[in-house]
């Protein structure tokens, strides 16, 4: 089967200049989602490790909803709720319609919230793997527990995190993925978008997948980095 791979090119047939701005509003909405959900998901395990009851229980709800509804149907809550809200806001304050929220702001935030459920066990788990030797002995010597936490557990509990981590943010890519439907002309929306105007789906969306793998590659050598540094000065794991 023959293809034009100028179609892929950047001179005036191809479609390289929107598929590279497209890949360009993947890596925005994912970074914005997984930075979320890094907030979300450390508020949600200190909620759980450390909070009181009615704390554990809201962060136990939030895990709980937004891992077990599937994450389309989060974003089009999102999307669609939200323009709802922000309708309503404005009428609020006496404004003029039409009101409406972005694709990228819903995207980013419904998926930060999925994000968020995931990473609160990432760093549950990983507070849970310090050893208890290193806390007691910082309690001994009268540690703050602000210098305790930046002394002990963050170092700890980040080295143990980041590989559960990359892997969120694997998932988050793929997620990414889930926006298209709001209208966000992101990889995903942009292959599709060329595949019906050539009439080459198999050509384009096989590009498109590409494009995913060159960003989880490439993200992935960086947590792999990042987990490398994070280890530095420790003796190596043995069998």
């Amino acid at each position: 089967m023959d293809y034009d791979w100028e179609l892929l090119g950047f001179g005036p047939e191809g479609w390289g200049p929107v598929l590279l701005r497209a890949a360009g509003v993947t890596v925005a909405v994912s970074v914005t989602a997984f930075l979320l959900g890094v907030v979300l998901g450390t508020l949600c395990a200190w909620a759980k490790i450390g909070g009181n009851r009615p704390l554990r229980a809201v962060a136990e709800a939030y895990t709980v909803i937004l891992r077990g509804i599937p994450d389309l149907l989060v974003i089009y809550l999102f999307y669609f709720g939200g323009r709802q809200v922000v309708a309503w806001a404005g009428g609020m304050l006496g404004l003029q319609g039409p009101f409406d929220i972005s694709g990228f702001a819903a995207g980013a935030i419904a998926i930060g919230l999925i994000s968020g459920a995931g990473q609160a066990e990432v760093f549950r788990g990983a507070y849970h793997a310090i050893p208890v030797g290193s806390l007691e002995a910082a309690r001994v010597v009268g540690m703050r527990r602000f210098l305790m936490f930046r002394r002990i557990i963050a170092p700890q509990a980040l080295s143990t995190a980041i590989p559960g981590l990359g892997n969120q943010w694997q998932s988050v890519i793929k997620e990414s993925a889930l926006v298209s439907v709001t209208g966000l002309v992101e990889t995903m929306r942009q292959v599709t978008v060329a595949a019906g105007s050539t009439e080459m789906p198999f050509f384009f969306f096989a590009a498109g997948a590409v494009i995913y793998l060159v960003i989880t590659s490439i993200s992935g050598l960086v947590f792999k980095g990042a987990e490398l540094w994070s280890q530095r000065g420790q003796a190596p794991a043995r069998l």
